[in-house]
């Protein structure tokens, strides 16, 4: 969506915060031993405490609050019997609706103990977001986003998951702009405008460079020797540095 009244900020900033809320408190409730069900259940309490309504199954008919991904799990991880064990990477990627409007947020944690080639795969998949974000800003190419998280990918060491990307969102989960490549597509020609409400969300391998689906029919994976990270804001775009959506304190 793009941006047309402070109402539609207000409500965005409103979803926003409780979609990182919801991500916060669940990370803060990981614990070896736990079920992927029994940390969801976390989630959808809170949503259900705010008056937000779970997008994945408002949406698509998720089976799951929240979307939760372990090791070669990379996304739409649905919530189940699955032990949390330590030294597991986690995945929590939480969208929420409130009043109309949706956001969209996403992150990846280390059960303890961790080792240094996890750690650096947090850290790389943070910091290509983070440049991804320093680099949008109204009148700027569309494919400046995956250009960046390519580069950063490289610089550290991994691979990116090629066909899993960004996305706009705001009045719908999915909505234009649709699918932004995580690599520099040279023949997008598409521009980022004031207003727009997009998605980053890289996800960085430690070799993987695309999914599969499962055979539940939403977890999508890689090989199991291969391990993915990601990280996700909901933001709207302005002249100059972009407005994150989904913070929180």
């Amino acid at each position: 969506m793009t941006l047309e009244t402070a109402e539609d900020l207000e409500k965005l900033k409103k979803i926003g915060y409780i979609v990182a809320k919801t991500i916060k408190l669940m990370k803060n409730s990981i614990e070896s031993g736990m079920t992927t069900k029994e940390l969801d259940d976390i989630g959808r309490k809170y949503l259900e405490l705010e008056g937000a309504k779970s997008a994945p199954e408002l949406v698509y008919n998720f089976p799951g609050a929240t979307c939760i991904s372990i090791n070669e799990s990379v996304a739409h991880g649905i919530p189940n019997s699955t032990i949390i064990r330590d030294g597991d990477m986690v995945n929590i990627d939480v969208s929420a609706e409130l009043d109309g409007y949706f956001a969209d947020s996403g992150s990846s944690f280390i059960v303890p103990p961790s080792n240094d080639l996890k750690k650096n795969l947090i850290k790389a998949t943070k910091q290509a977001l983070n440049k991804a974000i320093d680099e949008v800003k109204a009148g700027v190419f569309v494919n400046i986003i995956g250009k960046t998280i390519e580069k950063q990918a490289r610089k550290a060491g991994f691979s990116i998951i090629r066909d899993l990307g960004s996305h706009g969102v705001g009045r719908h989960l999915h909505e234009e702009p649709k699918f932004i490549a995580p690599f520099y597509d040279k023949n997008d020609k598409r521009v980022l405008k004031e207003g727009m409400v997009i998605t980053i969300e890289p996800f960085l391998s430690t070799g993987a460079e695309y999914v599969f689906q499962d055979r539940d029919g939403w977890t999508l994976k890689t090989d199991k020797r291969y391990i993915t990270a990601q990280f996700e804001h909901t933001m709207v775009i302005t002249k100059n540095k972009p407005i994150l959506i989904t913070v929180c304190d």
